[in-house]
């Protein structure tokens, strides 16, 4: 289908009988069947944009907390521990899906966008999580899964039960082609994010169908209105149950060129086995933009100032620029998570300052969202740590993470220092591309692993007897329980950032300003809010350093220093002009 202009493909929605409603006024049916809301919401409503100075915190509920004694985390044990979320300091969480799945990806292979899989409780489960988490302050996001389905979806069922289905075109099916070799081959060379072609033959229609992550998870066409109408009406469905928005899933894939051209090769091969490929037509094609300005307009359409956050794994600033709106209309996306700062990998403040700089003077003016570990990454505290001061480590992340401008976005067990802990053997890989690569590639299980909170049997996740995945040994030591009991723990480092963060105006929403440009080993910066400064200064060495502020100022009052030293967190009044760090050590300082 030809693009068409955002007028054009609202009036064309309206052609078809999707008016333009009340969010109200619609009722509670499954998304196929959903009207979709276009309007924005009425002029005059104050907006707090609750979103600029919130804490954001990724929950995998398989392994946050088991409330049944099964081995699987569930929605009633993420409400079991909203309290603690509350104590840490946590605005709003997100939850990876819980939707009725085949689990082949854990979710993210979803077989009705409008249920809860029965593995972590029920609808009313659900809205009762989210009513105590309002109560307590705390919105919940959902995970929106928009660019692909599951193999076992309704949707998917019937489009491939013949080629003349009403929902053939609601997936992208395309005829073989022959090769060099003679014989019927997939219709290009594209492929799977996790391996192989990324075309799929079904011999009940004598065709392709494409996926561009795994075999089970075939590709939504977004050309197609129906399409659309149907995922829109799964964004009112959850905003009728009270969530604050969405973080989309895979949101630059939606697209593919039409002509079907190769992807270039490029040198070498993957884990997999494949040669290395450039995904220059199925990868940030315009049409995305298209669809984020709609998806925006939806969501807009609900009270509450509802917030959007992408997984935006762009290749610059510039690109991840284009997300919250071209031609800097912000009218797309309020928070594109920024892969680029997240994926340093390593204790540079060179390039620390570059990107943040960066990304402070992106042309739309949009609200930076960090982060440094998710469910598809390694945690933080192996990719930066150097083996032997990785607690140090730990904390000087959770500084730069929580004190910079922008909506730091944290993941469970990030706050106490959980590390990666991969499986030792493939039998014990649940990951189908740990499976599929091992042992060059081990899957994503070591990221996953059950929240550790105390020191008794399972780490305080689950009172059964097998845990989904094991325990790692370093819940002995690295845990809730223990950590609180140390003021200098990674955990007590966590909470007390997160408390400055809502007690100092400068860190909660000052602007940014590098200092010490020059300093190879010390990112430094001011964060500041009418009369009120702060400075940020990070040591990303291993050797003790001192650093100058005398244009700033002649004095500041320490509010935290790490590691916490003999002081303790007594106040501490320092010469600006003299700023002392210990080795991967940071200061957080209040201007006198």
């Amino acid at each position: 289908m030809m693009r068409k202009s955002r007028v054009g493909y609202f009036l064309c929605m309206a052609a078809m009988g999707m008016g333009v409603v009340n969010p109200a006024s619609v009722k509670s049916a499954g998304p196929a069947s959903s009207t979709v809301a276009v309007v924005l919401p009425a002029g005059g409503e104050a907006h707090d944009s609750w979103w600029k100075h919130a804490v954001l915190y990724e929950i995998y509920p398989r392994s946050f907390q088991d409330s049944n004694g099964d081995g699987i985390g569930d929605i009633n044990g993420i409400t079991s521990r909203l309290d603690y979320l509350k104590d840490l300091g946590i605005d709003a969480i997100w939850i990876t899906p819980m939707y009725p799945s085949p689990g082949v990806d854990y979710g993210y292979d979803i077989a009705d966008y409008t249920a809860i899989d029965p593995e972590y409780g029920t609808m009313a489960d659900f809205d009762h999580m989210v009513a105590e988490a309002k109560a307590r302050g705390i919105r919940v996001i959902m995970d929106y899964v928009i660019n692909h389905t599951s193999d076992q979806n309704a949707w998917f069922k019937e489009s491939r039960a013949s080629r003349d289905n009403p929902k053939r075109d609601w997936y992208i099916w395309r005829d073989g082609k022959v090769g060099p070799d003679g014989k019927m081959g997939p219709p290009n060379n594209w492929q799977s994010w996790f391996g192989h072609s990324a075309w799929t033959w079904d011999e009940g229609t004598k065709q392709y169908y494409y996926h561009y992550f795994y075999v089970q998870q075939p590709d939504l066409n977004w050309h197609n209105p129906e399409v659309r109408k149907a995922m829109y009406g799964v964004l009112q469905f959850w905003m009728q149950h009270g969530v604050a928005g969405f973080r989309i899933d895979a949101v630059s894939r939606l697209f593919e060129d039409p002509e079907m051209r190769d992807d270039p090769y490029q040198p070498g091969f993957n884990a997999y086995g494949d040669r290395n490929i450039q995904h220059k037509y199925t990868d940030d094609l315009p049409e995305v933009h298209d669809v984020l300005r709609e998806v925006r307009s939806v969501v807009d359409a609900f009270p509450g100032d509802p917030v959007l956050v992408t997984e935006a794994d762009e290749p610059n600033v510039a690109e991840l620029t284009k997300m919250y709106g071209v031609d800097g209309k912000n009218d797309e996306v309020q928070l594109p998570m920024d892969f680029q700062i997240a994926d340093v990998n390593e204790l540079s403040a060179v390039k620390f300052r570059k990107l943040f700089n960066e990304v402070e003077a992106n042309t739309a003016h949009g609200q930076p969202e960090y982060f440094f570990s998710n469910h598809d990454q390694r945690r933080q505290w192996d990719r930066y740590g150097d083996g032997v001061h990785n607690d140090q480590i730990a904390k000087l992340m959770a500084a730069l993470e929580l004190t910079t401008r922008g909506t730091p976005q944290m993941y469970y067990g990030e706050e106490i220092g959980m590390r990666t802990t991969d499986p030792a053997r493939i039998e014990d890989v649940h990951d189908p591309i740990g499976k599929l690569g091992w042992p060059k590639e081990k899957g994503r299980d070591g990221e996953r692993t059950p929240m550790q909170w105390d020191t008794g049997v399972h780490a305080g996740f689950t009172t059964g007897g097998t845990p989904w995945l094991p325990i790692p040994p370093s819940a002995k030591t690295y845990n809730v329980q223990a950590e609180s009991q140390d003021a200098d723990s990674i955990y007590s480092t966590y909470k007390r950032l997160l408390a400055l963060r809502r007690s100092e105006p400068a860190l909660r929403d000052g602007s940014y300003e590098a200092v010490d440009e020059t300093n190879e080993h010390v990112f430094s910066y001011l964060r500041k809010s009418g009369s009120e400064t702060v400075v940020v200064a990070l040591n990303m060495s291993g050797q003790a350093r001192t650093v100058s502020f005398k244009a700033v100022g002649a004095k500041a009052d320490v509010l935290y220093r790490s590691p916490l030293g003999k002081g303790g967190t007594v106040l501490e009044t320092v010469s600006l002009g003299h700023v002392e760090l210990a080795p991967f050590g940071f200061v957080v300082a209040r201007v006198k």
